[in-house]
């Protein structure tokens, strides 16, 4: 239907000759103009202003109230009017308005024209704006436009207009000063350990960068030095923590980027943590962390004098801060986490019962056995006895105890310098002479303790100093060569570990031959 009416349209143009000029659409009537012809209006043209007029404006500037104009405007205002009226002829009738200056009237006086309390003028209330503004054209602070206004001027309620004039100036608002600080108000005290954590990261120190971890219950602090500081570095370190500790419900931080990250988010999401952040710029919020933080910075920059890496300082201050008894909950913060002390060398003070209790368990142990009808049998250093041999071909090696190292540990010299560890199980009494050259007690280099290897075999052969336990690998202590000029020194034998697998026996290979 409308493709028919523009086609008729169309035809009917094409009878006229005519030519498309421009027209500005504000020139354009409205579409529907049979109901709605638009009128003709000229479009406001902005006013002039003379530029003479705007130089008195700005330049003007209000005159200063003068007793004159106080005196004046007290006449014309009706509630000081009265009040003059009283003073002068005295005070028979009080009306509503009256009772501020009813009640200080043994204080008012008049003194031409004006109405003064004391050494202030009584301001009409036509002049009590430009006062208001005279008084705080110093910006000087509600309390010392106060103290300005009692010098000179009065009405009723000016302190209360003058705290209002202070609060509506914004320039007064910008740059005022901080507010009372809020009574001191502490965290919820955390009923069980690693419930709530706080965790922040130190800043740069000693070409070190750590992140500190404090329980709130215990107050234990964690140390951790870290390379990077990002969110992923932060989770590896928290991540090892809760494998230690567990798995905290609430964890305080402040506002740092790798603290609010959507990675970061997602982790303590994925945890079932409540992520808890201090107010911007705010430090005292998140306390706890930043007192240990100047806690342990302290410690190391007492430590300057020592030429010790940072990582072993660390390690000092934390084991010294951990058994120290704590100024809030006056318990140390390994017994409220450990349940127990940690170990120090200053324990080694104190009386050790532990010699006393291994021996009253070694002779339990001989009662126990002679009850069964069991003979315990004892050895002696000197006797000749064989001992098990888990290196060669041979099971057993004979040998000479030269040492008792326990209640039933023995040094055997099964050779010329070579000294195995055994316990009386593996060991039998004989009369066949040992295979050594020198019956004595051989000279044993002492080394520093090998680390404890729980699994270690029990064919390791080797020296073992006298503070070892059982458990200890055993050593083999190897002769070096003997210089041949001065035949007459002999140095003392280094050790060196043997090795723990039996040499390796190689065969000449079989060949078919044809």
């Amino acid at each position: 239907m409308t493709a028919v009416r523009f086609q008729r349209y169309a035809m009917f143009l094409a009878g006229f000759d005519y030519k498309i000029e421009y027209k500005s659409t504000t020139k354009h009537c409205n579409a529907d103009g049979l109901s709605r012809l638009p009128l003709q209006q000229k479009e406001r043209e902005e006013m002039e202003v003379d530029s003479s007029e705007v130089f008195h404006a700005t330049q003007f500037q209000p005159l200063p109230v003068t007793s004159k104009a106080v005196a004046r405007k007290t006449r014309r205002d009706p509630i000081l009017t009265r009040v003059y009226e009283s003073i002068v002829k005295g005070w028979s009738a009080r009306v509503g308005g009256d009772k501020p200056y009813y009640e200080r009237r043994n204080k008012l006086t008049v003194h031409q024209g004006c109405i003064l309390w004391g050494i202030r003028v009584v301001i009409p209330n036509k002049l009590q704006d430009r006062v208001l503004e005279e008084l705080h054209d110093g910006h000087l602070g509600v309390v010392k436009m106060k103290a300005l206004a009692r010098s000179y001027v009065s009405w009723p309620n000016i302190s209360g207009q003058l705290e209002e004039l202070a609060k509506a100036c914004s320039g007064c608002q910008h740059n005022q000063k901080m507010p009372t600080k809020a009574p001191f108000h502490a965290w919820e005290w955390a009923t069980t350990p690693w419930q709530r954590i706080h965790i922040d990261y130190a800043s740069p120190f000693q070409n070190s960068k750590s992140l500190v971890v404090v329980d709130a219950h215990s107050k234990w602090p964690e140390v951790v030095p870290v390379n990077s500081t990002t969110s992923s570095s932060t989770i590896d370190v928290l991540r090892d923590l809760f494998a230690r500790f567990g798995i905290p419900e609430q964890i305080v931080s402040d506002n740092g980027a790798q603290f609010v990250s959507e990675e970061f988010q997602a982790f303590v999401r994925s945890n079932g943590i409540r992520h808890i952040t201090s107010a911007p710029y705010h430090l005292a919020t998140n306390g706890l962390a930043e007192r240990a933080v100047q806690t342990s910075k302290q410690a190391l920059r007492s430590m300057h004098q020592s030429s010790n890496p940072v990582k072993e300082k660390l390690a000092k201050f934390l084991i010294a801060y951990r058994n120290t008894p704590h100024s809030t909950t006056g318990v140390s913060p390994t017994q409220l986490l450990l349940g127990r002390p940690l170990h120090t060398r200053l324990d080694l003070v104190k009386p050790n019962l532990n010699p006393k209790m291994v021996n009253q368990q070694h002779q339990q142990s001989i009662r126990a056995a002679n009850k069964k009808g069991r003979q315990c049998r004892k050895l002696e250093v000197g006797d000749s006895v064989m001992s098990r041999d888990y290196r060669g071909d041979l099971k057993w090696r004979s040998g000479l105890i030269v040492k008792k190292t326990g209640p039933l540990m023995y040094e055997v010299q099964v050779a010329p310098g070579i000294i195995c560890l055994r316990r009386i199980d593996q060991l039998k009494p004989t009369a066949v002479e040992p295979d050594t050259v020198e019956v004595s007690q051989p000279k044993v280099v002492s080394l520093p303790p090998a680390p404890i290897q729980q699994s270690a075999p029990p064919d390791v052969v080797g020296i073992v100093p006298e503070n070892s336990v059982a458990d200890q690998p055993e050593m083999v202590s190897v002769p070096s060569p003997v210089a041949t000029d001065p035949p007459e020194v002999t140095p003392v034998s280094p050790t060196v570990r043997e090795r723990r697998n039996p040499q390796r026996v190689r065969r000449a290979p079989q060949r078919l031959d044809l």
